[in-house]
């Protein structure tokens, strides 16, 4: 069985040593929990449109996040949501380089089904799909499917059983049987197989030391959270992830999340950032999701609660890079530095900010030698 992705199948193993990508635009509002009117729509149109601009400026990749209901809120913060695996196939089929990855919650999808839908998409973008694999969510959202969520340990048991089963069935093998403590599959047949006879890239964001053991043995992609405080921190949490992998005879690479505020003064940036940020925080919203985490006033007191709410207003967990374009490359190119291999990034509004990061941001980090030379020399902005 092959376990492993061919270097030469998808744009994200590309000579890109810090690869680039858009994540969560599927999303209403995106990861910005604001009620600027210019927030992010998540339609199709602008989801379809951002995706050539992205393919064209050598973009790597694009990630959603898997959303079955809204937060809520003024704004109902990512209320409206388009499913990811129909969501990169149509992108996939409209673009040339970038991958595109799908979102899938193990729980709520049959391993047979989740096999098959992925390799149609990957079949559709030539081999630059990539699967990025949720093992627990939002006890709401599964509620939705009368599904419920085994305690922690046990959700890693089955979705170690998961992607045994996807593999196997992304394998050579045919009409075989897959028997474990929680899947019972008989007479698996599955044709075609994944592009090129290797599978396609997959990701995970385990945050615990079971969820990053479960990343660093079944994963090609690890995302981690980066510092807020030190690039060191960055690099000691790259390098343990990377050291456990190589214990295990395997190579990871290391991804993290990060929130963009560019614009062509350091001034201009804050002033942007606090304007949407912090006087214009959708909070009704912010408050359900820390609701949703035991994270209330009553529970953690009111200045833990005070400093949670602006950490969620404040990127939604990602790092929040704010400043000229050459702070923001700079940032980044001490990111990659710090081992990192790639960041996914989040903006109030991709297709009004994403040219000026690419006309700006992407031939500093070239300068850098952190990015190859653009693919196409025509500004995206012009």
């Amino acid at each position: 069985m092959v376990d492993s992705t061919s270097p030469e199948r998808a744009t994200m193993y590309g000579s890109n040593r810090l690869q680039i990508g858009l994540f969560g635009s599927n999303c209403s509002s995106g990861r910005a929990v604001t009620m600027v009117p210019e927030r992010w729509s998540g339609s199709w149109p602008d989801n379809l449109k951002l995706a050539r601009m992205a393919d064209e400026a050598g973009i790597d990749f694009l990630l959603p996040i898997a959303r079955w209901k809204g937060y809520g809120g003024d704004t109902d913060y990512q209320g409206a949501t388009l499913e990811t695996l129909t969501w990169a196939s149509g992108l996939l089929a409209s673009t040339k380089r970038i991958t595109v990855f799908g979102t899938v919650h193990a729980p709520l999808f049959n391993p047979v089904i989740a096999a098959k839908e992925c390799v149609t998409a990957d079949h559709i973008g030539n081999g630059r799909f990539g699967l990025n694999l949720v093992v627990g969510w939002n006890e709401g959202e599964f509620e939705m499917f009368g599904v419920e969520q085994r305690e922690h340990e046990k959700r890693y048991e089955y979705a170690q059983e998961w992607i045994d089963a996807i593999k196997q069935i992304w394998s050579p093998k045919s009409d075989f049987d897959f028997e474990g403590e929680y899947l019972k599959l008989k007479g698996i047949r599955a044709k075609p197989k994944p592009v090129g006879g290797s599978r396609p890239l997959i990701m995970n964001a385990g945050a615990s030391p079971t969820g990053r053991a479960f990343a660093v043995r079944n994963c090609d992609a690890f995302f981690l959270q980066a510092s807020r405080t030190s690039t060191e921190e960055t690099a000691a949490s790259i390098k343990k992830a990377k050291d456990l992998a190589r214990e295990q005879g395997r190579e990871i690479g290391c991804y993290s999340v990060g929130v963009v505020t560019c614009r062509r003064s350091k001034k201009e940036a804050e002033d942007y950032y606090r304007h949407v940020i912090l006087e214009n925080a959708d909070f009704s919203a912010i408050d359900r999701i820390l609701a949703m985490k035991d994270i209330t006033p009553e529970t953690k007191g009111h200045e833990e609660f005070k400093r949670q709410r602006h950490f969620y207003a404040n990127g939604m967990g990602g790092l929040p890079i704010i400043g000229d374009p050459d702070h923001v490359a700079k940032t980044m190119a001490e990111l990659s530095h710090a081992g990192l291999t790639g960041i996914g990034i989040s903006l109030v509004n991709y297709l009004d900010e994403l040219p000026f990061f690419c006309d700006e941001v992407l031939p500093r980090l070239e300068r850098m030698g952190v990015r190859e030379k653009r693919r196409h020399s025509q500004a995206l902005s012009a």
